[in-house]
This record gives structure tokens, C-alpha cells and sequence, in this order.
């Protein structure tokens, strides 16, 4: 076949483009292999032990059992899909209790009244065994304005109880410290007391920190923020013989220059380069955010207008870094009124408060999840139920359906697939591979009910559909 094009020109013209696709490809990496907690807890840095996860996930379990003693009142107080025909009368309700205990998981999923069923076994599951997936001991808005000399004290108590975490292996499974500012006010008070904390926690520890330590920077607004913390994790390094690139960081969107810099540009792809590969996450702070749009207090809500916008900025400029998002928190807490001995009217309307309350901040992890933002922050063990309760409902309603789409799809290696009246492509079993793996690290569905699509786990681990359907291609040929 004759070409017009010869060797050399071709090798000159593609060089450069070799060296452009490859630094693109090393800023654009791809969306990271290992867990993505689905929610960061953040507390006050003065009330933190070593064992406070555990006893957060404890109260939300009695949270829980009080406000939901049984599936049917947990499904009616969420509005959980086939919730509607659960019975309201306590005869009907234990007979239908009766009646789903004795069901295989396969016969639950078939039982009308089994959606409900299954979502409140795995909430109670995970809340005894997990209840806290991430946890930032918080010396910013969680801790508030308090003398050098409490913080630099509360900051040796906390590390010094991260240490017996660690030994007694009662910490979270993700752990971090959030600082103040590095604000030409605050800069001062959070460096001092990131030193003090690692310095702490490192000598106790003879040099070693926590899985999935991070550091949390807020109120970000310019890159010399960013470069300042990284100078002072790289002193630390050195001084206590670290690896170099150990110490981790994430920042926080919290203002609107952080969507739009004083250049009329998104500075965040900027702020991440400038972390040097340091940087796993991105938070979102919907209510500093809001405030700084002129928000009133009765609309600063995560479903804001606002937030979206701020959201989809963020999710455009970061896509494929590897670079975890995640949105912010529900600020009404589902904590009743009354306390001590109640009569029954103040019992019910204590549930009613807690039931709303559940119902909002569901409403608004839907949202979340919804837009693509599979994590968030939760602000009291009352929140861990609806967190927990928002993520596998949002998962499972889709199951069957994405089990069915995805392996028809891959059983047709790649032709275009119409299966009722949704027609896929390939960009869709991207989608429904997401899908697949976003459930399996919520853990919202099992591996085996991954391998029902028909992949392999060799496959689901690729994280790439169109490798899939290349690999399968070339095992035909």
C-alpha cells in the first residue's frame, strides 16, 4: 500500500506529541484503585480518644434501635421504595418480622417488603463493625478560639491518643487532623499546632503513623497556602527520618475564590499541582461556601444552587487526577427535643424531630451521590444511620437492572445493546462499571454479586470497560 507520509517526518511530528500525551496522561492518571471512604466524621479535637470511633458508631446504633426498633418503622421513616404497603398495625408488623427472618437473601430480594428488610440488617451490620469509616480530629470550626495554651495541650492529648489507637487498633480505618488556616492570621496557630501533634504522635510512636493519615488545610484560597504546608511536611520528614512523601494532605472548598481565582480562572487543578502528588482529597464547606455567596441562614443547604455550581467546577477541573471529592454535611441533627423521663406524646415527638431530621440529610446524601460525589462529612454518630441508609438504598435500587445491562453488554463484546428501551454504548458500560465499583466500596453489595455481571474479578479490577471489551476481543480472535 502506498503512503504519503514517510518514517522520519511521521517520527518527527509524533515526538512531540508523545511528550504532550505524556505529561497529560501524568496529570490526568485516572481515578485511584484503593478505598474511597464514603464519609469523614469530624469532631472536636478536645473531646477526641482513642476509642471515640467506636463509641460514635455505638450511640448511632442506639440511635438507631430507638427511633427504628424494627425494618418496617425504619423503611416507613425514610421512605424506603416498597415502604408505602409495610403495615402500620403491631400484630401485622411482627407476623411480616416473623415472616422475613425466615427468607434466604435470595427470597428477600424477591419479597416486596424485603428492600426495606435488607438495608436496615446491613445499616445495623455496619454500625457495629465499622460504624466510623473516617475520622478528622478538628482543631479548626470543631474546636473554635481557645488560649495557645489549651491548644497546645489538647494537641499532645490528641496524639498521644492517636498512639494507643493505633496500638489498641481502635482507630477509624481513615484518620486526619484538620488545622486552622494558613490565613496571614491563623497561619501561625495551625502550623504550631501540626507540630506539636506530629511531633508528638511521631516520637510516641517511634516514626510511624496511622493508615491513611492526612492532614486537612482550610479555607484555601491561593497556592502559597498549599506550598507552605507541603515545605513544613518535608522539614517534619526529614527530622524524624520519614519516607519522603508520606505525610498527606487534603484542602477544602470553602470559598468562592477557590471556584474562581482573582485571574477569572479555576485555581484548583493549580492547588493540586502544587501539592506535589501530596494531595488525596477535596472537601466541600457548604456552609462557609454559602456564606461567602451572600446565602441567608435558612437556604445555606448542601441542595443549594450555589453548591452545585461549585460542585460541578470542581468535579470538571479534577476529574481523572485521582483526586478524591467530597460534598459537605447536613447541619440539622436528628436529636430530639426532650430528655429524661418522657410521656408518650414527648417520646412521638421526639421520633417525628429524628424522623425529619433522617429524611433531610438522606434527602440531601441522595443529592450528592446523584451529582457523583461519593462522599461526605457527618457531624454526630445521629447522622452515621441516614449516611449509611442514603448509600446502600441509592446503590441496590439500581442492582438488578445494572447486573442485567452490563452483562448483556459484555456478553456482546462491545456491539451497541438495546435491552427494553434504554440503549447503551460504550461510554454506558463505563457507567455501569462505575457503578459496580462504586457498591462494592460502599459496601452496598458484595464480590459476589459483582461477579453476577459476568466479569472476572481480574476484569473488575482493570477499572477500565474499554480494556474488557479489548481484552475479550483479542481471547476471540
Amino acid at each position: 500500500m502506498n503512503l504519503s507520509i514517510s518514517e522520519n517526518k511521521k517520527e518527527s511530528i509524533f515526538s512531540d506529541l508523545r511528550n504532550a500525551n505524556q505529561a497529560f496522561n501524568k496529570i490526568y492518571k485516572g481515578d485511584r484503585e484503593d478505598r474511597q471512604p464514603i464519609h469523614t466524621v469530624y469532631g472536636g479535637a478536645n473531646l477526641f480518644k482513642s476509642n471515640t470511633t467506636d463509641i460514635l458508631g455505638n450511640i448511632a446504633l442506639k440511635s438507631l434501635l430507638h427511633y427504628a426498633p424494627n425494618f418496617i418503622e425504619f423503611g416507613k421513616a425514610f421512605k424506603l421504595k416498597g415502604s408505602k404497603k409495610l403495615p402500620s398495625k403491631n400484630k401485622k408488623q411482627q407476623k411480616l418480622i416473623e415472616e422475613l427472618e425466615a427468607l434466604s437473601i435470595d427470597e428477600l430480594k424477591n419479597h416486596p417488603a424485603g428492600f426495606s428488610y435488607i438495608i436496615y440488617q446491613k445499616v445495623i451490620a455496619k454500625l457495629k463493625t465499622e460504624g466510623v469509616e473516617d475520622f478528622r480530629i478538628d482543631f479548626e470550626d470543631g474546636f473554635g478560639n481557645r488560649s495557645d495554651k489549651e491548644e497546645d495541650e489538647t494537641a499532645v492529648t490528641a496524639a498521644t491518643q492517636v498512639a494507643k489507637g493505633m496500638k489498641d487498633k481502635t482507630i477509624s480505618p481513615f484518620i486526619g487532623i484538620r488545622i486552622k488556616p494558613f490565613t496571614e492570621e491563623l497561619k501561625e496557630r495551625g502550623l504550631r499546632t501540626l507540630d506539636i501533634f506530629l511531633s508528638t504522635l511521631l516520637r510516641v510512636t517511634n516514626g510511624k503513623l496511622p493508615d491513611n493519615f492526612v492532614v486537612m488545610l482550610p479555607k484555601v484560597t491561593i497556592k502559597e497556602q498549599v506550598t507552605a504546608l507541603i515545605s513544613f511536611f518535608e522539614i517534619i520528614e526529614e527530622q524524624f527520618n520519614l519516607e519522603p512523601g508520606i505525610l498527606k494532605m487534603e484542602m477544602m472548598v470553602e470559598t468562592t475564590q477557590a471556584i474562581i481565582s482573582e485571574k477569572g480562572i479555576n485555581p484548583l487543578r493549580e492547588f493540586i499541582t502544587t501539592s506535589k502528588g501530596r494531595c488525596t482529597g477535596m472537601h466541600f464547606g457548604t456552609y462557609d461556601y454559602t456564606a461567602s455567596n451572600n446565602i441567608t441562614a435558612r437556604y445555606q443547604e448542601m441542595d443549594h444552587d450555589v453548591c452545585d455550581f461549585a460542585h460541578y467546577m470542581t468535579k470538571v477541573a479534577l476529574a481523572h487526577t485521582g483526586v478524591w471529592l467530597s460534598d459537605g454535611a447536613t447541619n440539622t441533627m436528628p436529636i430530639g427535643p426532650h430528655r429524661g423521663d418522657l410521656t408518650k406524646t414527648q417520646e412521638q415527638e421526639n421520633k417525628d424531630v429524628v424522623h425529619r431530621a433522617w429524611r433531610k440529610g438522606y434527602g440531601h446524601i441522595r443529592h450528592s451521590l446523584y451529582k457523583g460525589l461519593y462522599q461526605g462529612w457527618d457531624l454526630n454518630p445521629a447522622q452515621l444511620p441516614m449516611r449509611y441508609t442514603a448509600v446502600y438504598a441509592f446503590f441496590l435500587e439500581s442492582y438488578d437492572d445494572a447486573v442485567l445491562r452490563l452483562k448483556t453488554f459484555v456478553e456482546k463484546a462491545a456491539q451497541a445493546t438495546l435491552i427494553g428501551d434504554t440503549f447503551d454504548d460504550a461510554a454506558t458500560g463505563q457507567g455501569l462499571l462505575n457503578y459496580f465499583l462504586k457498591a462494592l466500596n460502599s459496601g452496598a453489595i458484595t464480590i459476589d454479586e459483582v461477579l453476577a455481571t459476568g466479569l472476572t474479578l481480574d476484569e473488575i479490577r482493570t477499572r477500565s470497560f474499554a480494556k474488557i471489551l479489548k481484552d475479550r476481543r483479542e481471547k476471540l480472535k
